[in-house]
């Protein structure tokens, strides 16, 4: 009955339905050729256990997988890291609740519209009890540069293919996160070898938090319920002081906030200054030297001016010793356009920045 039909339908006609037909079957197929997919998964930190506030050291990582990831079992993958901000978290990056951007969304688009090449994305969940690590090493919250550096980056590279060499690992983080990555980047060059920073902050001292106003609304802070409802900065301030100014006989908190009797305490404030990446940059250039890639921008209108301006700086000293480096200011906020420069500047950057060669491939899957 088919046959007869066909028989006399027009050749046009039979044509489109044969097409139609074979349209039909494909959506599913080109759907899982075409975006990433999504694993959230726990990975111990033998680097935070034992921390004196008590954050459980198995920590929620978001793990995005590239297109091709399934269906081309022996292919390997060059992997970049990437670290979320101050009060935000792996989820939040991926759509979660209260998020301000999908990474997943992102990635999907920039790797399959040929902007950037197939690669591994792993964001780790650094908010704490104080709501932000700075991915700094404190016995009050851990060890975050070692669990970063070497935990995760371990984990990963035993449990999915990557590319497990320096020169296909790729650092990048906004705002807190920009941060971890410079001052990841100054001391961790045997692990990454390309890095991008995204409106980092605290890149100079800190120390004008040491005020009268912020003083006063420290004092209100008694426990850790305390802590979260505190306003933004004072969070902030302990947060800081939990990463960088850590004191193993002052509890609950186990850490020294800047303020003296009369006046900042500085003994702790140069302790917060010797956090900055700006201050420790000069003792740093055989490491920055060693790295393939490095480059920063920040929105022109960011909302806390220090950061644009800690750019300059930063250009300016990296131009004194004759680093190589990307510069950008642009016309945005500190969050604005975020997810689409990470789309359009920073997957393209370490597309062409990390080695996609798997002749000398590692890792166990």
């Amino acid at each position: 009955m088919t046959s007869t039909i066909r028989r006399h339908l027009p050749l046009s006609l039979c044509f489109l339905i044969t097409l139609l037909v074979a349209l039909g079957a494909k959506p599913a197929t080109a759907q899982a050729q075409t975006v990433g997919t999504v694993d959230r998964i726990t990975v111990h930190g033998a680097s935070l256990a034992g921390n004196l506030i008590g954050d459980s050291p198995d920590r929620h990582v978001t793990v995005y997988l590239p297109p091709s990831y399934s269906s081309q079992p022996s292919r390997r993958y060059p992997v970049v890291y990437m670290l979320h901000g101050f009060t935000d978290s792996d989820a939040k990056w991926f759509g979660g609740p209260g998020g301000w951007m999908n990474l997943k969304a992102v990635a999907d688009e920039s790797m399959t519209n040929g902007a950037s090449k197939e690669m591994i994305l792993v964001v780790p969940n650094a908010n704490n009890a104080f709501h932000g690590s700075f991915y700094s090493s404190s016995v009050t919250i851990g060890d975050w540069e070692d669990y970063i550096a070497h935990d995760l980056v371990s984990y990963i590279d035993q449990h999915y293919r990557t590319i497990a060499r320096p020169e296909s690992r790729g650092l990048a983080g906004h705002s807190m996160g920009g941060y971890g990555t410079i001052r990841l980047g100054l001391k961790r060059s045997d692990v990454f070898s390309s890095i991008y920073a995204l409106s980092p902050c605290c890149l100079t001292p800190m120390d004008s938090m040491a005020t009268d106003r912020m003083k006063a609304s420290a004092s209100k802070i008694h426990s850790l319920s305390d802590v979260d409802k505190a306003d933004f900065y004072t969070l902030l301030v302990f947060s800081i002081a939990a990463a960088w100014s850590p004191n193993p006989k002052n509890p609950p908190f186990y850490l020294d906030l800047p303020f003296g009797e009369s006046s900042p305490a500085q003994s702790v404030l140069q302790k917060w200054i010797a956090n900055a990446p700006m201050v420790l940059l000069d003792q740093s250039i055989p490491d920055l030297k060693r790295l393939h890639a490095i480059a920063f921008d920040a929105g022109a209108r960011d909302e806390f001016k220090a950061i644009p301006a800690s750019l300059v700086v930063l250009d300016r000293e990296l131009n004194t010793y004759n680093i190589a480096h990307t510069y950008e200011t642009y016309d945005g906020t500190h969050t604005s356009g975020i997810p689409q420069r990470i789309g359009t500047k920073v997957l393209p950057f370490f597309s062409k920045n990390l080695s996609f060669q798997e002749s000398v491939a590692s890792g166990k899957p």
